[in-house]
């Protein structure tokens, strides 16, 4: 038995921004990333959960052992050549704050997006401002043999929303910013936040932007052309299904693609939301919405429940 897992909780509730959902059967939080390479071989389907904030759990739970790595969430930053070694557990807003005091630029560009940095990786956080593959310069990690992964930039298969990471476990990164002007760089970061602030329900009970902006097939009249890719906020907008609920479950009025939960909401509002505000959208304009958020069920993953693939947000 790998030492760690004497710290194994039982039947232990999975932390989510969303604040529903189920638990998990075991859940072990490592102090030590490096342990997973051991994990594997006596749990080799395990999650990995992040800061919980692209996270929906179904009330059932699930089964695999889940991991938090916030125990190992160490980081360091060597500001004059602007190179930055974060664990996989270290907390992204935390990160960002800090080297922004240390004058360096790349990261402010996530200012407002919460996450862990493994989690940031695996989903390729981002938004209009900035993404954060554009700072990567290697990740590390293991395979799902439990063997040590090292990948730079270029082996990384890096676009919207998307990594091709999903089959590591990561354990730390190596990020590359640019030294530059601290104040200018505190004021992008500020600029940032506040228009986050005024634009989204950043104080609610939500796991961010639900959907990923979908690319058009085809012409839509007064939406966008052909092979161009639009807001899947507009798209829920347009439909008219801002504060459409159900149970316990909205859509935010503020901004259409935030899902948001009261205290009398589960796991299964939240999901039954997402597939009418689907259903409604492919009727009202013929295209289909992909998640964002990453949903895991018992015995599979995604609103549609696809099989797993042993490997979380």
């Amino acid at each position: 038995m790998v030492a760690a897992e004497m710290g194994i909780a039982r039947c232990a509730k999975i932390p989510t921004w969303f604040g529903v959902g189920g638990g998990a059967d075991a859940f072990l939080t490592l102090a030590n990333a490096d342990e997973l390479g051991r994990l594997i071989a006596t749990h080799p389907d395990l999650k990995i959960v992040g800061d919980g904030a692209n996270l929906l759990v179904d009330d059932e739970g699930v089964g695999e052992l889940v991991v938090s790595l916030a125990g190992d969430a160490a980081w360091s930053i060597d500001a004059k050549h602007g190179l930055v070694s974060a664990a996989a557990g270290s907390n992204l807003p935390k990160l960002i704050n800090a080297c922004v005091r240390e004058g360096l630029a790349g990261l402010e560009v996530l200012a407002g997006i919460p996450a862990s940095v493994g989690g940031a990786l695996v989903m390729n956080a981002g938004g209009g401002f900035g993404q954060i593959a554009d700072v990567v310069e290697r990740v590390h990690g293991f395979d799902r043999t439990g063997s040590p992964v090292t990948l730079t930039r270029d082996q990384i298969d890096f676009a919207y929303r998307h990594s091709g990471l999903e089959h590591l476990l990561l354990t730390r990164a190596e990020l590359r910013l640019t030294p530059g002007d601290q104040k200018a760089i505190r004021a992008r970061q500020v600029e940032i936040m506040a228009y986050k602030s005024q634009s989204q329900p950043m104080a609610a009970n939500s796991a961010g932007c639900v959907w990923k902006n979908p690319t058009l097939a085809a012409d839509l009249r007064d939406i966008g052309a052909a092979s161009t890719r639009v807001s899947a906020g507009m798209l829920i907008d347009r439909a008219g299904l801002k504060g459409l609920g159900v149970g316990g479950a909205s859509i935010s009025p503020r901004h259409a693609n935030f899902v948001v939960t009261q205290g009398n909401a589960c796991a299964r509002h939240v999901i039954d939301l997402m597939r009418e505000t689907r259903a409604r959208v492919f009727d009202a304009f013929g295209v289909r919405l992909e998640p964002e958020v990453v949903i895991w069920r018992r015995g599979g993953v995604g609103l549609d429940a696809e099989p797993s693939a042993g490997r979380g947000a």
